[in-house]
């Protein structure tokens, strides 16, 4: 891993809770994720399964973790298998965990290698009356490969059929949205690298330049300063492209008189930012382009009031889309006698404005969470309206990160250069 050792006290805060939350005599395990096949003799870069991650701090493939609070064996109540390392293991992928290692950074005393998972889990198993298995509910997610989890459910399943068992992953929802402070701090560092990302790009755009170019300057900036890379495929969609969603080709030239959108953002230990902002290629908005440009920034500063502990997710998408109308009125895209008829189930704002206003963040960049839950406090939102205007060949989206507090929100990107003049000054400086 590229980032600095992590306080263990956020592993052992985020046990405690998960654990408060079990039934009675229940065992609770989880398994990392996999290691994909990129090609005959390759894996993807794995990446850690995020509830696996939330309750250990173990970023390394081929772990599990078990938890039994009311193990009558004392040595089981917490316990971490690992994949033992070898010679040929070090010589060829590297350094794995040791004990002691995983210890520091878990929190977790009781640490054991993998080949013992089926020799102590027969041991203990029979004195749970429940077992809690972990799977993949993030409802944006659709299951459709057999992954770790779904094997290893199968597999206990047969050996042990007369045990009742639970979902973990309900806990998870209510637990995983609400973000300490230690975690509020990892995002924060995730948005400041993406800031120092989107400055130094506004100093390379110019007319000629690529969207890959671009995309180049901005991973070294990631990588420069032990980001793990991308949270998710960066977006940098010049002129016409702006008008797809979740355009990643990236391989166009920037032309003169074109705007950018961007939406990008860096991982940081496991930790994402996304970011979105739309600039001039050219360093200059035209009349039009910043009558759109700022239409969308009144439409984020009026949502971004909204955002609130106790506010219900569509309620709040409703009032946005009030505002996003008005300002699609202003801007001529509406006619006030269709807006007057229309459906309320498929307002028509929806055509240029077609995604919603924001989603929770965190170890997943779609943060696994209820969208039936009012927001609490210490969740991490976007905040992303845009205006997509395909026939001007012009799609505008601005995006920020922001912690819901009681007593006011901390937008965590309130130093990333949003207003027209600023982006226009940094760029032509």
């Amino acid at each position: 891993m590229k980032y600095p050792a992590i306080n263990n006290q956020l592993f052992r805060l985020n046990r405690k809770n998960f654990t408060n939350k079990l039934s009675r005599n229940s065992i609770a395990i989880f398994q990392s994720h996999d290691e994909f096949p990129r090609s005959g003799d390759q894996n993807h870069v794995f990446k850690q399964n995020p509830d696996l991650f939330y309750l250990s701090g173990i970023d390394q493939e081929q772990s599990v973790l078990l938890l039994f609070p009311d193990c009558p064996n004392p040595l089981y109540r917490e316990v971490l298998f690992l994949r033992q390392t070898n010679e040929h293991i070090a010589v060829w992928e590297g350094h794995k965990l040791s004990t002691s290692e995983a210890k520091k950074i878990s929190g977790i005393e009781n640490i054991f290698w993998l080949d013992d998972l089926w020799k102590i889990l027969p041991s203990i198993i029979n004195y749970a009356d429940k077992i809690y298995l972990n799977t993949n509910e993030n409802d944006r997610y659709v299951h459709q490969v057999p992954y770790r989890d779904i094997r290893f459910i199968e597999e206990i399943k047969k050996y042990y059929p007369l045990h009742h068992y639970e979902r973990a992953a309900p806990l998870l929802r209510d637990l995983r949205p609400v973000k300490s402070e230690i975690e509020i701090e990892l995002t924060k560092k995730a948005c400041s690298i993406t800031r120092d990302a989107f400055i130094r790009i506004l100093k390379f755009i110019k007319p000629g330049v690529a969207e890959y170019e671009i995309e180049a300057e901005i991973i070294h900036e990631f990588i420069r300063q032990r980001s793990t890379g991308h949270a998710y495929a960066p977006i940098i969609a010049s002129g016409k492209n702006a008008n797809i969603l979740h355009y990643t080709d990236n391989n166009q030239v920037c032309k003169d008189g074109e705007v950018i959108l961007f939406d990008f953002g860096a991982e940081y230990a496991n930790y994402n930012a996304d970011m979105s902002r739309s600039v001039p290629v050219n360093g200059k908005f035209t009349t039009r382009q910043k009558e759109v440009y700022n239409s969308v920034l009144k439409i984020m500063r009026e949502a971004k009031k909204m955002l609130a502990p106790g506010v219900v997710w569509n309620d709040y998408h409703n009032e946005v889309g009030k505002v996003v109308t008005s300002e699609l009125l202003t801007l001529g895209l509406l006619d006030k006698h269709d807006v007057a008829k229309q459906d309320p189930a498929m307002p028509l704002y929806k055509k240029y404005f077609m995604h919603g206003t924001s989603h929770h963040l965190g170890i997943d960049v779609h943060d696994f969470a209820s969208r039936y839950k009012p927001f609490e406090e210490g969740n991490i939102l976007t905040c992303e309206p845009g205006i997509y205007i395909p026939e001007e060949g012009l799609g505008i989206r601005l995006e920020n990160n922001i912690v819901l507090m009681k007593n006011g929100n901390i937008d965590l990107m309130d130093d990333i250069p949003l207003e027209a003049e600023e982006i226009e000054e940094i760029m032509n400086s």
